[in-house]
């Protein structure tokens, strides 16, 4: 039975589509490693639609994606198609421009999520279509934007790092007993997460007041306690200098910075200078109320163990908010049951940067 020329765009479509998603794994897959360029994931399709080639972003000075993807297909790369998260660059930086290598290869058609958005790395889709090259741009661009783009996006468009707020505590939204003990208020699979979302990071932030008390390594280890090979920057808000020279935090397991800064963006703004693009928040109640107070919690993971303890310190400290009218709000962007304990995934519905964060958001 013949195929229609509808039909044959509907397959076209269809392994575009799961091309994409496995692009979008792919740019995850490295998050943490590629700072300050973005995590960027391609697939190289033949022309019958099959799946040749795959690539990432490699850590700064080596490739980007789409040569990655270009070099494991090789000559099966020619007349075919890439999908890619972000529009291959035109410029030369570190690497030739990732245009060169798609023309070079004889890819015919370019599939892109977001568009490039800086001024230095634009014109890739247009120097494409110039050589005849058929590129679509802003194909399933939220849900890339909302992926591994989305703390390389925030430094391009707020000129800071993105910040996840991680935190765990009782149904009664307590942090520790009020003894002050709070070891393990989750269970094991919530803290092998923790250990996985720090190595996606650049940096984990905790205050003096969670440092002196917890006296947290801030390292990120394995299933089996191990160490890992590649380790974030660790930092320790200290505005008054009340962190001892015996903090394991300042051991030589990681980088530390201890910042004086005075605020939550200006700590902010030190870390980008440092290439810093995602950041882990995981202080206690007082550095958490600052980031919120200073709208800048992009994203917050909650991890909820099903205890109540009636009293001890609170998940956030005062926020100085009167009414409920003036509640912080946020969008439950997924819920995952973990072990006994349930995470929450959630993103603030302020608008910045003229979207709304809920919605979305080489």
């Amino acid at each position: 039975m013949s195929v229609t020329p509808a039909e044959r765009a509907t397959i076209a479509r269809a392994h575009e589509s799961r091309a994409m998603a496995r692009a979008r794994e792919l740019g995850a897959s490295v998050l943490g490693t590629t700072s300050p360029n973005p995590a960027v994931g391609a697939v190289v399709l033949a022309p019958d639609g099959s799946t040749v080639g795959e690539g990432a972003t490699q850590p700064p000075g080596g490739p980007h994606a789409e040569v990655c993807a270009l070099a494991a297909a090789g000559e099966r790369a020619r007349g075919g198609t890439l999908v890619v998260t972000l529009e291959p660059c035109a410029h030369t930086g570190r690497t030739g421009p990732c245009t060169d290598a798609l023309l070079a290869a004889g890819i015919t058609r370019v599939v892109v999520a977001v568009p490039e958005p800086t001024e230095l790395a634009g014109g890739g889709a247009d120097r494409l279509r110039a050589a005849g090259v058929d590129v679509e741009l802003g194909v399933e661009q939220a849900e890339a934007e909302d992926g591994a783009l989305a703390g390389w996006l925030t430094g391009v468009r707020e000129h800071r790092p993105f910040v996840i707020w991680k935190a765990a505590a009782t149904l009664d939204g307590r942090v520790a007993a009020a003894d002050g003990t709070s070891r393990w208020i989750t269970g094991d699979a919530a803290r092998t997460v923790v250990h996985r979302l720090r190595a996606t990071c650049d940096a984990v932030v905790v205050g003096s007041g969670t440092a002196l008390a917890d006296d947290p390594q801030l390292t990120v280890r394995d299933a089996d306690g191990r160490t890992a090979e590649r380790q974030p920057l660790r930092v320790v808000a200290d505005r008054k200098g009340r962190l001892p020279a015996t903090a394991r935090v300042l051991d030589d397991a990681a980088p530390t910075h201890v910042s004086r800064a005075a605020d939550p963006a200006a700590l902010l703004a030190e870390l980008f200078d440092r290439d810093v693009r995602r950041v882990l928040l995981e202080g206690g109640p007082t550095l958490a109320a600052a980031f919120l107070q200073s709208a800048l919690v992009d994203e917050v993971l909650l991890h909820v163990a099903p205890k109540l303890l009636g009293g001890g310190p609170s998940l956030v400290g005062d926020l100085g908010i009167q009414t409920i009218a003036n509640a912080l709000a946020w969008t439950i962007v997924d819920v995952t049951p973990m072990g006994g304990d349930v995470q929450l995934r959630l993103r603030p519905t302020r608008h910045t940067g003229g979207r709304p964060h809920a919605d979305g958001g080489s």
